[in-house]
């Protein structure tokens, strides 16, 4: 039997939400094993225990630079929310979604290699910033954009950030798009493109609650893929409600419009980057032991 530290219920909490002495059993349960840890608690408690794709865990900005059919998107981390509004680091964001665009750069260091301002480099630009401002920043990721048909895009404050590219006249078609995107978080174009691994994952958790029904084997079955087939709608971006009209999926939305969305992209700031938090363990440790003398 594995021994639970508080430091893995103070992780699983903060991954779930769900109540500490909960997540205390679950990982007892699963032996220790976060992972499955957390479907059982997904079965138990239900949509509580769904959080941990949305939970943002570092600070920073998404900037997004679009001219035509070619764009740039890139997130940049920072130590804290304070420097997210320093109007020389949402500066130096935006510039460099611009040289994203304007010279696609092979990888991370290849970016950091292009010259941004005054002669430095987006490296050497990020390395003044941190002496002046006093907090590190990172360049953590970006996409590069190009195509015939249309992009557009859309900024949640600094926080999230979609580009959409698509066909249409109706340029407000693709603004809406993106903006649902960033709203209802769809983890691919269409259901057929979920990635197995997600689909596996639902199916173990839809399998759990199956056999915790104790129904016959035939209708567990028809429940477990009611289940995957109601999570695969969830998730796809064409099978969702459109957020400006839920009568209507994105798809149906798009035929009356006679526009089409080829494929979208989306950054969240601090999206599965784990925010440190020193007094969090401690904090457990001491409402495990209350709960224990209790």
């Amino acid at each position: 039997m594995a021994a639970i530290t508080a430091a893995m219920v103070g992780e699983l909490r903060a991954k779930t939400d769900a109540p500490m002495m909960e997540c205390k059993k679950a990982l007892t349960e699963a032996d220790g094993d976060p992972v499955k840890a957390e479907e059982l608690l997904r079965v138990k408690l239900g949509g509580k225990a769904a959080k941990a794709s949305s939970r943002v865990t570092a600070e920073g900005v998404v900037a997004v630079y679009i001219a035509g059919g070619v764009g740039g998107m890139v997130e940049i981390n920072c130590e804290t929310d304070f420097v997210t509004k320093n109007a020389e680091f949402i500066a130096f964001s935006n510039a460099v979604a611009k040289q994203i665009a304007d010279h696609n750069p092979a990888d991370l260091a290849a970016l950091g290699a292009l010259a941004i301002d005054g002669g430095l480099t987006v490296e050497g630009k990020r390395a003044e910033l941190i002496g002046r401002i006093g907090e590190n920043m990172t360049v953590r990721r970006f996409k590069y954009f190009k195509t015939a048909a249309k992009l557009s895009s859309y900024l949640h404050g600094t926080s999230i950030g979609v580009v959409v590219e698509y066909d249409g006249a109706d340029e407000q078609v693709g603004k809406d798009v993106a903006m649902h995107i960033a709203a209802m978080k769809p983890v691919s174009l269409s259901s057929d493109q979920v990635p197995a691994d997600l689909i596996e994952k639902e199916r173990s958790v839809a399998t759990l609650k199956a056999a915790e029904s104790g129904k016959p084997a035939e209708i567990a079955t028809k429940m477990i893929e009611g289940s995957v087939q109601k999570f695969l709608k969830e998730v796809s971006l064409l099978n969702q409600a459109f957020v400006k009209n839920d009568k209507q999926t994105v798809e149906q939305m798009l035929k009356a419009a006679n526009a089409s969305v080829k494929s979208f992209a989306m950054f969240i700031v601090g999206e599965g980057i784990e925010k440190k938090q020193d007094d969090f363990a401690a904090e457990v440790a001491a409402q495990m032991a209350a709960a224990t003398k209790a």
